[in-house]
């Protein structure tokens, strides 16, 4: 639900995340491809900390795989990128035609905000084609992705960063996210914000009727 009083010309900035708001993850894929060979792994929280830092980009590539490798024994690097992997799906063509279409109009400014880490990003390209990847990352005034530039959500130090990097203020701020902890803290921060439920709305929704305002 989008949670707004605001009319349209009080809103001046949209911040987007990108998974399934943009593209379309199978967020389930990873654990259960992990379960189906390694029956016996467990997401404990010393690997939670190690992904949490790798979206930051704490530890580097390489690191990350050797510390899967641990709890993975005798898997591959390659396999073990493909099941990570195996969350990324594609954006949908009527999703870029929006926010394209929404670029073009120049009525807000536009970031993306996403928590994210370098195979993803390599396995968002492979999926979609560069040029593609291009197209819809030039859609954004700032592209923000966690691992470079060294915050995650829902912490409140990332949107302090996009917040004092662009000189903009939370109330005249859309916060978009399918994550409620995400939502959470852009909330108390005074943004507005829509928690997004995939498969239930789209963000091609966002100026539709029933939301506080029409583009």
């Amino acid at each position: 639900m989008l949670e707004t009083n605001a009319k349209k010309n009080t809103i001046k900035n949209i911040v987007f995340d990108f998974g399934d708001i943009f593209i379309d993850l199978d967020k389930l894929a990873s654990m259960r491809l992990i379960h189906e060979e390694f029956p016996e792994f467990t997401l404990n929280q010393d690997i939670i900390n190690t992904n949490n830092e790798y979206e930051k980009g704490i530890i580097s590539t390489t690191n990350f795989i050797e510390s899967y490798k641990k709890s993975l024994p005798n898997i591959s690097d390659e396999r073990l990128k493909d099941i990570w992997n195996a969350i990324i799906l594609k954006i949908p063509t009527h999703r870029l035609a929006f926010i394209e279409e929404l670029s073009q109009k120049g009525n807000y400014e536009l970031f993306l905000l996403s928590n994210t880490n370098e195979l993803h990003i390599e396995q968002v390209i492979k999926n979609n084609g560069l040029k593609s990847y291009h197209r819809f990352k030039n859609c954004f005034n700032k592209f923000y992705l966690s691992h470079e530039i060294k915050f995650r959500k829902p912490n409140r130090d990332i949107f302090e960063f996009v917040l004092n990097d662009n000189n903009i203020i939370p109330g005249e701020t859309l916060f978009i996210d399918d994550t409620l902890e995400h939502i959470n803290t852009a909330k108390q921060m005074g943004f507005h914000t829509w928690n997004l439920i995939p498969g239930k709305e789209d963000i091609t929704e966002l100026f539709s009727k029933d939301y506080p305002f029409k583009d």
